[in-house]
């Protein structure tokens, strides 16, 4: 589940954020819990302006864990960023707030491409990333993009969901869910 973004979750966010594990891969990264107020105070605003995209990640009970974000944004694209806290890896988390969340930015925000800039450090990332079906490498058809974002070093590798593998993908899942149900019944 996802909510907007709200000071009154910086204190939990912060100290997930802050685990080993988690720090060195979150975009922007704090010392301090006031300096991590600031920053969200900061994206609620870029929000308000219509240049970033965030939301709290919530848990089953509605208690934060994490927080995703479309930064960026220009022309209908914008890079995602994305951390969950550490004692939730593994738990699905991630896949179903990237799947509310690329609906969100598709349906509501007429968003055309969501960018991911992995790290190539990063292995737990690139394996969440892959196991997407409607994600693309696109570190040879963005090369503009690509070789902006490692001008400094072959440190990331790109992919991008296009709005329309999304859609396609939502509409081939819905029918064959519908196929299962209809046979299911003839079954019965």
């Amino acid at each position: 589940m996802l909510k907007k973004r709200d000071l009154n979750d910086c204190h939990v966010l912060f100290n997930l954020m802050a685990h080993p594990e988690v720090f060195p891969f979150v975009r922007q990264k704090t010392e301090c819990l006031e300096e991590f107020m600031f920053l969200t105070k900061q994206t609620i605003e870029e929000e308000e302006r219509g240049e970033t995209i965030s939301r709290t990640i919530l848990d089953e009970w509605y208690n934060p864990i994490g927080a995703i974000s479309l930064y960026d944004i220009h022309d209908g694209c914008g890079f995602l960023g994305t951390w969950i806290g550490q004692p939730y890896f593994g738990k699905g988390y991630n896949k179903l707030a990237k799947e509310h969340f690329f609906s969100e930015l598709f349906y509501e925000h007429n968003i055309n491409t969501v960018f991911m800039r992995i790290r190539k450090s990063n292995p737990r990332s690139q394996k969440a990333a892959e196991k997407i079906p409607y994600v693309t490498l696109a570190n040879e058809t963005r090369p503009d993009i690509y070789q902006q974002l490692n001008r400094d070093g072959d440190v990331y590798n790109l992919y991008q969901i296009e709005k329309d593998n999304y859609v396609l993908h939502q509409l081939r899942t819905q029918h064959q869910h519908e196929m299962f149900d209809d046979n299911h019944l003839k079954e019965a």
